[in-house]
Parts: C-alpha cells; sequence; structure tokens
C-alpha cells in the first residue's frame, strides 16, 4: 500500500458477508460521497488492500465505531489512528513542570518581564532627571508618554508579523530592538530631548509584538486544555518585570549612576536573544529535545481545533471595520481595555514612586518597595483570577455572566480602593490599598481579554489591534493629563479619585452590552 494504515486502536473485524448500504456509508464517512472516494483519499490499491474489501462489508460492526474519531497527523499526510475515544491522559504536575514546552513559556515570561522592566525603569529615574534637568510635572508626562507614541503604531504590525513569521522569529527582533533602546537611553538622554524621546518610542514599537508573540507561542505549544495556566505563568512574568524593576532600580541607580539600570537591563535583553534562539524551537515538531510523548500529547490536544490553527494567514484581506465597529460587544471590549490601559500606565508611570515620593515624602528607594509590592500580587492575582474562571465554567456558569463577574472585580474593585487610597494617612495604609487596587485589576485578564475570542474568533486579532490603540490613546491621555490635572488642581487625590469614577463608569457600560456568545457581524445593527 501507499500509505500504512495505523489502527493501534481499532483491530479490524473477520470478514463478513453484510453489505454495507450507501446511506449507511453517509453516515458513518459524511466527508465522503462514496467508498470509491475515500479509497482515493486513503491511497489504497484496489488490488491488494483487505481494507477495501472490509469497507465493502461488515455494516453491523462498523455501527459501533460511529463515535470513534479519525484524526490526521500533522506531521505526514498519512491516514491518522483510531481512537477509542477517551481524551488524553494529562501529564502529572512533575512531568509538566519538566517538559519541554514550560521551558518556552519560561523564556517567554522572563521576556515578559524584560519588557515591563525596560518600561518601568523611567517611572523611577524620571525623579532625578527631573530635578537635574528642571522638567516640570506635565513635561515629565510626555517623556513618560513617548514611550505609548510608538506603542501606538505597534499592536496591529506586530499581529500581522507574528502571523507571516511566527513568534519565535519576531520575538527575538523584538527583545533585540526594545534591550537596544533600553541601553541607547542613557546616550541618549546626554545628548539631545529629542533623540531621549525616540529612543523611549522605540522601545515602545518594539514591545508592542511581546504580546502578539506570546500569544503564538502558546498556541503552537500547548493544547487547549492548558493554555490558560500558560498563559498565567507568562503574564506572572509580565507583572514581575514591574516588581523587578521597580526594585532594583534605586539599587542600581545608588551604585552605578541614573543611567545604571538602562544598561544591566540592556544588557539582560541581549543575553536572553541569544538564549532564546539556540535553546527553543517555534514548533514543537522542530524541537530536537522533545520527547516523543510529549510531541504526540501537544499535537493531540492541538487537533481539536486545528482547523483555525494549523496554518498562519497568508491572506491579505481588508476587515470589516464598519461592521466590527457597528456592534455594542465590540464597544464593550474597547471601552474595557481603554479603562484596563488607563489605569495600568498611570499607576506605573504617575502612580507609584512619585506618588509616595510626593505626598508622603519618603525617599526614591523606599517608594519604589512600596510601589513594586502590588504588582507582585497582581502577578498572582491574575493566575487565580484565570483558574476560577474556568472553574465557574465547567461548572455550568454561562460565559457571559463569567466574563462580567470577572470584569465587575476587575474594574468596581481597583474603582473602590482608589477612594481608600486617598484617604489613607500613611505610607503602609497606602501600600495596602494600592496592592488591594492593582490586585483586583488583574481579574480583568478573564473578562475583556479572554471575551476577543468568543465574540469574533474570526476576527480577533483585528479586534485585539482596534481594543489595544483604543487603550494606548487612553494610556497617553492618562500619563499626559495626569501631570496636568495636578499642576491644576494641585493634588493627586483628585486625580485618583477621577480615575476611580472612570472605572465604575467603565465597569457599567461592559456589564450591560457584553456578551459571551459569537457575534453575527454580518450584519450592520447596532446590537
Amino acid at each position: 500500500m501507499n500509505s500504512t494504515i495505523r489502527t493501534s486502536y481499532l483491530s479490524l473485524p473477520p470478514r463478513r458477508n453484510i453489505p454495507l448500504q450507501e446511506s449507511q456509508f453517509r453516515q458513518l464517512f459524511p466527508r465522503f460521497n462514496s467508498p470509491s472516494r475515500l479509497i482515493g483519499f486513503l491511497n489504497i490499491s484496489p488490488a491488494n488492500s483487505p481494507l477495501r474489501t472490509r469497507l465493502r462489508h461488515d455494516s453491523a460492526e462498523l455501527r459501533g465505531v460511529q463515535s470513534r474519531r479519525v484524526r490526521v497527523s500533522s506531521r505526514d499526510a498519512q491516514f491518522g489512528s483510531f481512537s477509542d475515544g477517551s481524551e488524553a491522559q494529562a501529564p502529572s504536575f512533575g512531568e509538566f513542570i519538566t517538559s519541554e514546552r514550560v521551558k518556552v513559556v519560561a523564556m517567554l515570561a522572563l521576556a515578559l518581564a524584560l519588557c515591563n522592566a525596560d518600561r518601568v525603569v523611567m517611572s523611577v529615574a524620571i525623579v532625578p532627571l527631573s530635578l537635574s534637568n528642571g522638567w516640570s510635572r506635565s513635561f515629565a508626562g510626555i517623556v513618560q508618554s513617548s514611550f505609548l507614541w510608538g506603542y501606538l503604531v505597534s499592536p496591529i504590525a506586530g499581529g500581522t508579523l507574528v502571523d507571516y513569521y511566527g513568534g519565535k522569529v519576531v520575538m527575538a527582533w523584538g527583545v533585540a530592538l526594545w534591550s537596544m533602546a533600553t541601553f541607547l537611553t542613557p546616550w541618549a538622554a546626554e545628548t539631545s530631548l529629542w533623540l531621549l524621546l525616540a529612543m523611549r518610542a522605540l522601545l515602545g514599537i518594539a514591545e508592542g509584538v511581546a504580546l502578539p508573540c506570546m500569544n503564538n507561542m502558546v498556541a503552537r505549544w500547548f493544547p487547549k486544555t492548558e493554555r490558560s495556566r500558560a498563559v498565567g505563568i507568562a503574564m506572572a512574568g509580565f507583572q514581575l518585570g514591574s516588581s523587578v524593576g521597580l526594585m532594583l532600580s534605586p539599587i542600581l541607580m545608588s551604585q552605578g549612576g541614573v543611567f545604571g539600570p538602562f544598561v544591566i537591563f540592556g544588557l539582560s535583553g541581549f543575553l536572553w536573544v541569544l538564549v532564546w534562539l539556540s535553546a527553543t524551537s517555534s514548533t514543537p515538531d522542530r524541537s530536537p529535545q522533545i520527547s516523543k510523548y510529549e510531541l504526540d500529547y501537544i499535537q493531540s490536544g492541538r487537533q481539536k481545533s486545528f482547523l483555525g490553527e494549523s496554518k498562519p494567514k497568508t491572506t491579505k484581506v481588508i476587515p470589516p471595520f464598519r461592521r466590527l465597529l457597528s456592534k455594542l460587544p465590540t464597544w464593550a471590549i474597547i471601552v474595557a481595555n481603554a479603562m484596563h490601559s488607563w489605569g495600568f500606565f498611570v499607576f506605573l508611570s504617575l502612580g507609584l514612586p512619585i506618588y509616595f515620593n510626593s505626598v508622603y515624602h519618603v525617599d526614591l528607594r523606599q517608594a519604589a518597595w512600596f510601589s513594586a509590592v502590588p504588582w507582585t500580587v497582581m502577578a498572582v492575582m491574575g493566575y487565580i483570577g484565570g483558574l476560577w474562571s474556568d472553574v465557574m465554567i465547567r461548572n455550568g456558569t454561562s460565559v457571559t455572566l463569567t466574563r462580567k463577574i470577572m470584569q465587575s472585580i476587575g474594574f468596581l474593585g481597583p474603582g473602590i480602593a482608589l477612594v481608600g487610597l486617598t484617604a489613607a494617612k500613611s505610607p503602609s495604609a497606602a501600600s495596602a490599598w494600592l496592592t488591594l487596587a492593582v490586585g483586583l485589576k488583574s481579574f480583568s485578564h478573564s473578562g475583556f481579554l479572554v471575551n476577543l475570542q468568543e465574540i469574533a474568533p474570526q476576527y480577533s486579532g483585528v479586534l485585539h489591534g482596534i481594543s489595544n490603540t483604543a487603550g494606548t490613546f487612553a494610556a497617553i491621555v492618562g500619563t499626559v493629563g495626569a501631570g496636568f490635572f495636578v499642576e491644576l488642581v494641585g493634588s493627586f487625590q483628585g486625580f485618583l479619585l477621577f480615575t476611580s469614577l472612570l472605572y465604575v463608569l467603565a465597569a457599567l457600560f461592559y456589564i450591560l452590552f457584553s456578551t459571551g456568545e459569537r457575534v453575527n457581524f454580518d450584519e450592520r445593527t447596532l446590537v
């Protein structure tokens, strides 16, 4: 035979002269109109194939095989194995934690940690830089927001590059470019302000590919049943990067000057690129270190959804932007992403070291330690929120209600906590309220961020780009506007109360107009 027929899960019964009717054949094999088409698909020679003979007979025995599935190997064109209908046994915790796929997601977590650490270095360095250069709070906000101007253009472009070239290559280029921008920031700052702004914008452009690359690699390396855990591990690295950057930057500045952290983190990024290129593969079947058991397990888990993931999108199709924007569930995600980004960058840029330094008059090193704790808690709480949402859905809670509950916690919780933050009388109390706000904010990852795939799986990429663009605009307004607001009103508390109000309004909008069901984007009605 031209193809190898693997029957590890099914032994063909003895030949019996019971004819298989055409209607029975179509019921058993709906994809094929006749036995000859099935024979052609299997590439079985009519002269020497016992399987062909048995396909003509034994209708009684074939009735018991209707529930069995046919799997197609992704590595060859052979006919796949017949399974007994049971799921592949999940690996133990020890097997999972020592697997090749966990090594890949651990490298992704390190990359996202560097990504966030390189962002927050400026949040600490902006205080001495402002003092030495005589910058006002409003101009400091412009320096902070220059990162966002670069980040504004990269989510959609980054997703497109990932679709064409894969996550491994694009992630390597992204980390190399943003590490170079971080490393050259001291030289740019001493040369000209415009060059400093350009380096921060380049940092934003390069970091815009990080999350699309993470999603691409997780989809390739993890079966569907493990992707929540994988994303939780990767995003934990993203949040811990803030803690590492905020805690180490003052120490490195005290030893190596104000530009010490930029040099150290930049060199760390170059080292990561070398390890990433030499120790990981773009797909499991290209990895020389992976075991056959793990490869079979990953591929069997991915085959349930292989129709939408097996190959990158290579056609250039203009998305139906008008129809996408004509649906209220789309706007619910856009508003949620905008508010999420507003809060994140306000906390990151002006709500953390500067807040503790200005309001409670603590020194910069102590302020960084106070503000680093919330991001550590956010890394843990985000993973817990993901597991909780999965349990709710498995226990029968609708997807729509689950997303609304997670988003409500992610927005109403920080809104209430910010009110407590404004009333705090000591740095310890303020740090506790800020930790609660940032920790609860992570539940949004199980709300709008997952909701993208549910309402429009065929347009999830462009929807993510649209909502990220709106979020970046909101972050720019938040970081720049915060400086002007504080100068106008004279206190941080007023701006935090304003942010609290926005959290409540965004939560109400999402509760009213979001859904966990697939939306029909072929109609242009605003529903």
